[in-house]
């Protein structure tokens, strides 16, 4: 049992904004009380306990108490890739970053297209015992884009959403029957927006600093054509669609247009499409290197609006480890991505909500109540019954992101030597205690 007093209690789901206290019985949450203190006696009250010895109580003083959030875009790089990433050392970094449910993608080698590799993937995160690891089949066997994959039976091994992210289906007709199929499973297809013939050998937005730089740009309509038909699609098809990464203002105004057509469309755009730009890609750091490319201020300003007026749905990290001697690579050479997951809540919270752009409530409504809504998962709330996923997060806490305190086994992050401020100092999943003191536990 567990007593967490005096935190900043917040869930928009549950209209939850305030100082209070949360019990938690048997892995649940069993009572909230916002607004007064609770007395030692009230709380064995409402647990039916006699001993106070056999509560563990949290102070929460100065801190806020969130559902734990649920990152929906995750690349773990296992079966195939450990030594990018592991399930195992994904789920811990997960963890420590303030993510209690993450979706995996499934551009593994070899690819989840089957049932037992879904499988593998579920079991895998369950042994790993932090946070809870959901699969994200293919759609098309082997990511090649032509036949699509046994959805309902990849669904009933564990999957919650088909995707072939890290590659767009070029495919019209390939998308249409994804969409078509998909809706046998209720699950939504993710979509990797990207137009390849516009893309072409580009390696970062195609603009003035791209020039300057001597490299070759993938323009802003590599995605948003591709954005526009499959919303199309999606409305043809009466389909589920989630549009991965967003980072173009022609992509928002066409998904706030699908959306006021009544289309069955959500969409996620990631921290450093937010934080960073094209502007601010040094040559020399391939950690900038990223799919679909760091945008420009306007197209930030355009994403920023989306989140704040409900087009864009929610935030997810696209983590995205690399090994270093890949990364070390020239730029032009180097492999896209970004690791996320242990910085991404941080760098959101001082760039965006310690600056009053975002409030509180609306980071946890995109990071973890939209999100376990759009997938039908458990968690992303305070509710009472619901299961304790928990972060405790001090908005004054400052570190130094260095590679010797990180759980990823990849370091490809801008923020990379960098100070940030706001981060979980513990999390429970299931009511069981996996990070203190910003150390995940064995």
């Amino acid at each position: 049992m567990l007593w967490i007093k005096d935190a900043h209690l917040v869930d928009p789901a549950c209209g939850i904004s305030g100082r209070g206290s949360l019990l938690v019985r048997e892995g649940r949450i069993h009572k909230v009380v916002v607004g007064e203190t609770l007395t030692a006696e009230a709380v064995l009250a409402l647990l039916g306990c006699s001993d106070l010895a056999a509560v563990d109580q949290v102070d929460g003083t100065g801190m806020y108490l969130f559902p734990g959030l649920v990152d929906a875009h995750v690349h773990l790089r296992e079966p195939g890739q450990e030594e990018k990433e592991e399930i195992r050392s994904g789920a811990r970094a997960a963890v420590r970053g303030g993510f209690t449910s993450i979706l995996v993608m499934a551009n593994t080698q070899p690819v989840i297209d089957s049932r037992a590799l879904v499988e593998y993937v579920r079991l895998a995160g369950e042994r790993a015992g932090k946070a809870r690891v959901y699969p994200v089949a293919a759609v098309t066997k082997g990511m090649a884009g032509k036949e699509i994959t046994e959805m309902v039976d990849l669904k009933d091994g564990g999957a919650v959403a088909f995707s072939d992210d890290g590659k767009g289906i070029q495919s019209a007709e390939t998308f249409r029957l994804a969409l078509e199929y998909a809706k046998l499973t209720g699950c939504p297809v993710i979509s990797h927006c990207e137009d390849d013939s516009l893309a072409g050998a580009g390696v970062m937005r195609k603009g003035e600093h791209c020039a300057r730089l001597g490299l070759k740009g993938i323009p802003a309509s590599a995605e948003s054509v591709m954005v526009a038909r499959d919303a199309l699609l999606a409305g043809e098809t009466g389909g589920r669609l989630h549009i991965a990464h967003v980072s173009t203002k022609e992509s928002v105004q066409v998904i706030r247009m699908a959306k006021k057509a009544g289309v069955d469309l959500t969409a996620e755009v990631n921290p450093h499409h937010l934080l960073l730009a094209d502007e601010d890609v040094p040559l020399t750091d391939t950690s900038y290197k990223v799919n679909p490319p760091l945008p420009s201020r306007a197209d930030q300003e355009a994403l920023l609006e989306g989140l704040l007026d409900g087009t864009i749905d929610m935030l997810a990290t696209d983590h995205a480890p690399h090994t270093w001697e890949e990364k070390a690579r020239p730029f032009a050479e180097a492999p896209f991505g970004i690791n996320g997951l242990e910085t991404a809540l941080a760098a959101v919270w001082q760039e965006l909500v310690a600056k009053g752009k975002l409030t509180p409530e609306k980071l946890v409504e995109l990071w973890a109540v939209n999100p376990a809504r759009r997938f039908g998962l458990t968690g992303g709330t305070l509710a009472e019954g619901s299961p304790a996923d928990l972060v405790l997060f001090d908005p004054a806490r400052r570190e130094r992101v260095t590679a010797e305190t990180r759980e990823s086994k990849s370091h490809n992050t801008p923020f990379l030597g960098r100070e940030l401020q706001g981060f979980p100092v513990m999390v429970w999943v299931g009511g069981k205690l996996v990070v203190k003191d910003r150390k995940v536990l064995d």
